[in-house]
C-alpha cells in the first residue's frame, strides 16, 4: 500500500474541560499565520468544535470516528489531507482513555504522537507524575500511550510553569505553557460550545492564545507521520441532476462537511436556504433539515408561516424530506421550551416536542432502513409526544437504547444524525423520490 507523510499531532487531555479545543484551534491559527496549510480533524461525532477549528485553519474540519464512519473512511481522509497539508492536527474527545476507541487507542492505531494538554492550575510537583502515568498506563499489556509532549494550561506564573516543567520525565517533551489569563474561554450551552458564527470575537480570542504559543515549541512542526493511502471510496452518481435544498442558518447548523461532500460526489447540486428568514424553498428535488437549535429560535420559526407552507407543499407533492434531530423537532406541531413557551412549528408531523434541562439521548446508533443500513449518533435534550408509529428503531451499541425513526410519505425524521459516507447509496435513496 502506498503511503504519504505529514507532520501530525493528536491533542488530548486527561478529561474534558482541560482546554484541548482551544489549544488545538490556537495551534491551527498559529501555524496558518505562519503560512502553513493546516488540516484539523475532530475525534467523535461533534458538530461544534469543528466549526471553531474551521475558522482557525481556514479549511473544513472533518470528523474521525471508527464506529460511526469506519476506520477505512478515517484513514482515507487523513491520507488525503496529508498529501496536501503541511500539518495535521487531531483533537481527541473526552478524556485520553475515554470512549471506544479512545483517543489513546486512535493514536496507537494511526501512529500519531500525542500532545497532552494538562490543566496545571491545582498542581505543581504532581504534574510530571500525571503525565508519566498517562503515558505508561497499561504499558505492561503493550498498550502504552504515545504521549510525546505536554503543554501546561492555566499556570499561575512563570515560576509555576517552571515547577511543572522540571517534573517531566525525559521521554516527554515540554511544549510550553499558557497562563490563566491567556487561555481563551469559549461560551457554552446545553449542546456544547456556541456555534463559531455566534462568537463574534472568536478570531481575536484564538489569535491571543496563538500569540502566547508563538514563543514555545508549539511554533515548530511536530514529527512527520507516515499515513497509509487506502483506496479512495467510490460514490455512485445516484443524485446526478438532482437539487437538494439544505437548511443552513443559526437554527440548523449541524452539518458534517463529509455529508455535503458525499452528496456532491453523487452528483447533487446543493442549494442552501434559511428556514428562519426565507419565505420559499429553492427549486429542488429534496429537502434536508439538519440538526441545530430550533429551541433557541422558536418565535422566529413560528412566525415564518410561509416557510411552513412551502415545506408542507413539498411533502404533499411526494418529494423527499430528511429531518435530523433539530430538523425533526421543527417538523412537529408544537415546540415547548424550558421557559414554558409553546411555539407553533412546521406541522408536518403530528405531536409536540418538549425541551428539558437534562440530557434525553446520547450515543452511537445504527439502523436498518428500507434504503439500507445507516450509522450515526444522537445527542438531544428534548422528548417527543406523537401518535406516530415508528418505521424502525435506531439502536445503540449492545442494545442499550434506541431512537425512533418516523416516516410520512417521503418525509423521514429522527433524532439520529446520519453519516452519509458510511452508506452513500442509502443516503441517496433517502433523498430520492422513488
Amino acid at each position: 500500500m502506498n503511503t504519504t507523510r505529514c507532520p501530525a499531532l493528536l491533542v488530548a487531555a486527561p478529561a474534558s474541560g482541560q482546554g484541548k479545543t482551544v489549544v488545538t484551534a490556537a495551534l491551527a491559527r498559529l501555524h496558518t499565520r505562519l503560512g502553513r496549510r493546516v488540516r484539523v480533524f475532530k475525534c467523535g461525532p461533534d458538530f461544534l468544535d469543528p466549526q471553531v477549528h474551521a475558522l482557525a485553519s481556514g479549511r473544513p474540519c472533518e470528523n474521525i470516528d471508527f464506529r460511526m464512519a469506519g476506520e477505512a473512511d478515517a484513514r482515507w481522509r487523513l491520507a488525503r489531507a496529508a498529501a496536501a497539508a503541511d500539518l495535521i492536527l487531531i483533537e481527541g474527545v473526552m478524556g485520553l482513555n475515554d470512549g471506544e476507541p479512545s483517543a489513546a487507542a486512535l493514536a496507537r492505531r494511526l501512529g500519531v504522537p500525542i500532545l497532552l494538554v494538562l490543566d496545571a492550575s491545582a498542581m505543581a510537583a504532581s504534574f510530571g507524575a500525571v503525565a508519566w502515568g498517562l503515558k505508561h498506563y497499561r504499558a505492561e499489556h503493550g498498550e502504552g500511550v504515545p504521549i510525546s509532549s505536554v503543554l501546561a494550561n492555566r499556570v499561575g506564573s512563570d515560576y509555576h510553569a517552571g515547577l511543572c516543567r522540571d517534573t517531566l520525565p525525559e521521554d516527554i517533551a515540554w511544549y510550553g505553557s499558557l497562563a490563566r489569563h491567556e487561555t481563551a474561554q469559549l461560551p457554552e450551552r446545553h449542546l456544547g460550545l456556541f456555534p463559531a458564527a455566534e462568537i463574534g470575537d472568536l478570531a481575536e480570542r484564538l489569535d491571543h492564545v496563538a500569540d502566547a504559543l508563538a514563543a514555545t515549541l508549539a511554533a515548530e512542526l511536530p514529527p512527520t507521520v507516515e499515513f497509509a493511502v487506502p483506496p479512495a471510496p467510490t460514490f455512485p452518481p445516484l443524485l446526478a441532476g438532482k437539487t437538494i435544498a439544505v437548511a443552513r442558518d443559526a437554527a440548523f447548523c449541524f452539518l458534517y462537511p463529509a455529508n455535503l461532500e458525499c452528496l456532491e460526489a453523487m452528483g447533487a447540486h446543493l442549494a442552501f436556504f434559511s428556514p428562519l428568514t426565507d419565505a420559499v424553498l429553492p427549486e429542488c428535488d429534496a429537502v434536508w433539515l439538519p440538526g441545530g437549535y430550533p429551541e433557541l429560535h422558536g418565535s422566529q420559526l413560528s412566525a415564518n408561516r410561509a416557510m411552513a407552507a412551502a415545506l408542507a407543499a413539498h411533502v404533499e407533492a411526494g418529494k423527499p424530506l430528511l429531518a435530523e434531530c433539530g430538523g425533526m423537532m421543527a417538523c412537529f406541531d408544537t415546540l415547548h421550551t424550558t421557559d414554558g413557551a409553546a411555539h407553533a412549528m412546521f406541522g408536518l408531523l403530528p405531536g409536540s416536542v418538549r425541551m428539558q434541562t437534562r440530557l434525553a439521548g446520547l450515543g452511537m446508533l445504527t439502523t436498518e432502513l428500507p434504503e439500507g443500513r445507516m450509522s450515526g449518533h444522537t445527542f438531544h435534550y428534548s422528548t417527543t409526544d406523537t401518535p406516530l408509529v415508528p418505521l424502525v428503531q435506531a439502536i445503540k451499541p449492545g442494545g442499550r437504547g434506541s431512537e425512533a425513526i418516523y416516516r410520512r410519505d417521503r418525509l423521514t425524521a429522527s433524532y439520529m444524525h446520519f453519516y452519509f459516507p458510511a452508506n452513500p447509496k442509502a443516503a441517496a435513496q433517502l433523498l430520492s423520490a422513488a
